[in-house]
């Protein structure tokens, strides 16, 4: 090995010697020094104070990053590691020493590096093919900004660049964010880095052309240690965004990597080093560099000043409503972050932050809205009485609105409260197309909407519109359940099973499912699964009513009625339109309108469902039906 002051330092795993080697290959055709140790037998005191001596002497310290060193919990590569950082203890923060490089598709949430190598960017060079954009950044830090005297070409005739991928003319860029990785000292930070991933997915979510994996499903990853291979199978996405927040008082410093998934390979990478009234322009200027980078790269588009035109509007018109106060926007981000857990008291501390937020920026639209949703779920899980709590969520709905007349999240608050409290169809339907027409890959309104056209009667237009919405939000519990639910409104009880049962696999505890499950393998017949599988929901209402069903069709009256008592005993409240629902199934008709009048006068949401309820079908010659659908505004 030389002796040059100017030489680039290679560290690596010895299983990753090829890529190394590639890497090598390439830098040393421009004519740069490279110590890179390939001796077979590594140790003793004179090779390792040789090692010593040329990290302490090197320019640049190159850290190869793989599966490999993921999981070598020990190796040499290691000490060279922190003794490279050591080393920078003693540099000014601003000189260039550190250059990570990933060869497959490591990724730096999981990496298991020292904490240094997460202050700067990263370069992904699949295989250690080296590609020239990074051996020309090399050449320039080591020969003061020099650029190399001959062509640069990679090893083995790789492409300079990414090559562009044209996609089927059916299939559109997609790309999951993933939440972003606090690097604070201070754990309470995390709500700002999840906050600023949330924020770029709703930005994306908005712009036509790109599809974009739903929140619910991304954030499933969060410290779950995938890889970016792993995201994309079970995604479906052929792009993931990636990040990392050190945030320091006023200051934060944003790493952010778009990667292919199917080479690993960085289409685009930045470092931001700012203060937090730099937060909306950071945020557009990423949102603008993953769209370009991606109608660039996948779908060929030229990178001319016109399609950066179309793309700078494109994000402009996706952030309408949002804060220009960075305080108001920080109060916001910490609101959602309570709002998000859906729990009592964190949601109503959400609606404190909210309120501050708004105490500062009245015309803050986005928090507005927030905040309506806040009121609307106190309404929905009993926290607060339904007309109190809607009448709330009304009101600021529509100051939201008044504030941004095309906020998508306006109009999809809007949507809710006609749909389950106001029985307004019309009125829900115009909201909810309103929504999908300014944010038509956004999962939750794809899902909203798909609700209203089933409870209005369009079930194949709500069972395609829940089929979007789980190929958006494809590890969503709630996606898949209310397919589930909406194909069994339209007597596809195998399919039915198959989205239950996709939900369990998902969240093994969640509400409701297996009742739904059991009934869904009744109606095939398979009584013994059924009850099974009833007995075995978690939730008491669900379970009763399941069981109550079950047994009378199965000829075990007694059982039905002991299942039916317990259920009018214990959740009269709460499940009225369930109690319904039992009645219906044993052709009760009598009873059924008493306890859909019962549910009407309580605002039981689950009147919502009635017009297409398979349990009620037998009051559909009954003249009391038309009045009841009449009352509730569902009649053709």
């Amino acid at each position: 090995m030389s002796t040059s002051p100017k030489a680039v330092f290679l560290s690596y795993a010895s299983q990753d010697a090829e890529a190394a080697r590639r890497i090598c290959d390439a830098l040393r055709a421009v004519g740069l020094d490279v110590w890179f140790d390939q001796s077979a037998l590594r140790g003793g005191d004179a090779w390792d104070a040789s090692i010593r001596r040329q990290i302490k002497e090197c320019a640049l310290f190159v850290p190869v990053i793989s599966a490999n060193t993921q999981a070598r919990e020990e190796g040499y590569f290691r000490r060279e590691w922190n003794l490279a950082v050591n080393r920078t203890l003693d540099m000014a923060d601003d000189k260039a020493f550190l250059l990570p490089v990933v060869i497959d598709a490591t990724i730096d949430v999981n990496a298991r590096v020292p904490e240094k190598f997460r202050d700067v960017q990263w370069t992904h060079l699949p295989a250690g093919e080296a590609a020239a954009v990074f051996v020309e950044r090399v050449h320039r830090l080591l020969s003061g900004g020099a650029a190399p005297s001959a062509p640069i070409a990679p090893t083995h005739a790789v492409p300079a660049a990414a090559p562009a991928v044209t996609l089927p003319a059916n299939e559109s860029p997609s790309i999951a964010v993933l939440p972003f990785v606090n690097r604070s000292r201070d754990e309470e930070d995390e709500y700002f880095s999840d906050g600023l991933a949330d924020e770029l997915l709703n930005v994306l979510s908005k712009i036509r052309g790109l599809r974009v994996a739903a929140r619910s499903s991304a954030f499933t990853f969060k410290g779950k240690g995938a890889t970016v291979a792993e995201v994309g199978r079970a995604l479906n996405v052929a792009t993931v965004l990636e990040g990392s927040v050190r945030k320091a008082g006023n200051r934060m410093r944003i790493s952010v990597q778009l990667v292919k998934v199917a080479d690993g390979y960085q289409l685009w990478s930045e470092t931001y080093d700012r203060t937090l009234e730099d937060i909306f322009a950071v945020q557009d200027d990423i949102a603008q560099s993953v769209v370009k980078e991606l109608r660039t790269t996948l779908l060929g588009e030229a990178a001319d000043a016109k399609a950066g035109n179309e793309v700078t509007a494109a994000v402009a018109a996706a952030a309408k409503g949002r804060s220009t106060d960075p305080e108001a926007h920080r109060l916001y981000l910490q609101g959602r972050h309570f709002i998000d857990r859906f729990t009592r008291e964190d949601t109503a501390n959400g609606i404190v932050y909210l309120k501050k937020a708004l105490a500062l920026e009245p015309e803050f639209a986005l928090a507005q809205a927030e905040l309506g949703r806040a009121y609307a779920s106190e309404a929905d899980w009993g926290w607060a009485p339904a007309t109190e709590g809607y009448g709330r969520a009304r009101e600021t709905m529509a100051r939201a609105l008044a504030l941004e007349p095309d906020l998508a999240e306006g109009h999809a608050g809007m949507g809710w409260i006609r749909m389950l409290h106001d029985w307004d169809w019309r009125g829900a339907e115009t909201s909810y197309r309103r929504a999908l027409e300014l944010a038509p890959g956004n999962a939750l309104v794809l899902h909203q909407g798909s609700l209203l056209a089933g409870c209005m009667g369009h079930l194949e237009e709500a069972i395609g519109l829940a089929r979007r919405s789980v190929e958006q939000d494809p590890l969503s519990a709630s996606a898949h359940f209310f397919l589930g639910t909406t194909l069994f409104a339209a007597d596809r009880f195998s399919e039915a099973e198959a989205a239950a049962r996709k939900a369990l696999d998902l969240s093994p505890q969640r509400a409701a499912t297996r009742a739904w499950l059991a009934i869904a393998l009744f109606k095939q017949g398979r009584g013994d699964e059924a009850l099974a599988e009833a007995l075995r929901e978690p939730e008491e209402w669900a379970r009763l009513h399941a069981l109550a069903i079950i047994h009378h069709g199965a000829g075990r009256h007694a059982e039905s009625d002991e299942a039916l008592r317990n259920l009018t005993e214990k959740c009269a409240s709460s499940a009225a339109y369930q109690v319904a629902e039992v009645h219906g199934s044993r052709g009760e008709v009598d009873q059924v309108f008493e306890w859909l009048e019962r549910a009407y006068a309580q605002r039981d949401s689950g009147l919502a469902w009635t017009k297409i309820d398979p349990f009620l079908r037998p009051l559909h010659a009954d003249p009391r039906w038309g009045v009841f659908l009449r009352k509730m505004k569902l009649a053709d």
